[in-house]
């Protein structure tokens, strides 16, 4: 990615490798969470071109909306569905990209087995703890087998309990994985990432 977005004063140059996780850190306002944006999709650059695979999603001539990027943004904010059950939650994104219900069902059972939530797969979503509902979140992110996962400080939110096992099941989920994580947090960084990059006024400095 070689990107500007004028108004927000931001200038990010990242290349990340097939398989290696990237941490972007840096002081609040720095620009790191609009590089994840770019990526992603929710903002378009106003220069440069965001490329995933050799295939641009976007430049001067194309764009490639957020659903068809193949791209999943993890959040502090685990925006799950509060009125569905964890099942389901997790079972939107394959059902969404044309699987089956079936199909989509047991992409759901896979990961959220692969992260420690099997046993609430029937309760609401609106009846999760913050670190129960984060598993869910990351759990949902994974069931769309997504190119590239963006991880936008994901354990910032938990407390001293539920911070250190959901850091746990990140460290193992995201191996061999393709995935820029932005974090305050330099146990994350420690713990997920194969290299660091700081930004600092919209720039990468380091």
């Amino acid at each position: 990615m070689h990107a500007r977005v004028t108004g927000r004063g931001v200038a990010v140059d990242l290349d990340v490798a097939r398989g290696e996780t990237v941490a972007i850190v840096g002081p609040n306002g720095a620009g790191k969470s609009t590089a994840l944006e770019l990526v992603a999709g929710l903002i378009r650059p106003d220069a440069g071109a965001v490329v995933l695979e050799r295939a641009p999603l976007a430049d001067g001539r194309r764009w490639v909306p957020p659903h068809r990027r193949g791209i999943a943004l993890m959040t502090q904010q685990t925006l799950l569905f509060p009125h569905l059950t964890v099942r389901d939650n997790v079972a939107f994104g394959p059902r969404a990209s044309g699987l089956s219900r079936s199909a989509a069902r047991d992409a759901a059972e896979r990961w959220l087995l692969e992260t420690g939530v099997r046993h609430l797969a029937e309760r609401r979503a609106s009846d999760l703890s913050g670190g129960q509902a984060q598993r869910v979140a990351l759990a949902r992110a994974l069931a769309a087998e997504p190119a590239v996962l963006l991880l936008d400080e994901p354990t910032t939110a938990l407390d001293a309990t539920a911070r250190p096992e959901l850091r746990a099941v990140l460290a193992r989920v995201l191996a061999g994985r393709t995935a820029i994580l932005v974090s305050h947090d330099a146990d994350d960084v420690a713990a997920l990432a194969h290299r660091t990059i700081r930004m600092a006024e919209g720039r990468v400095v380091g």
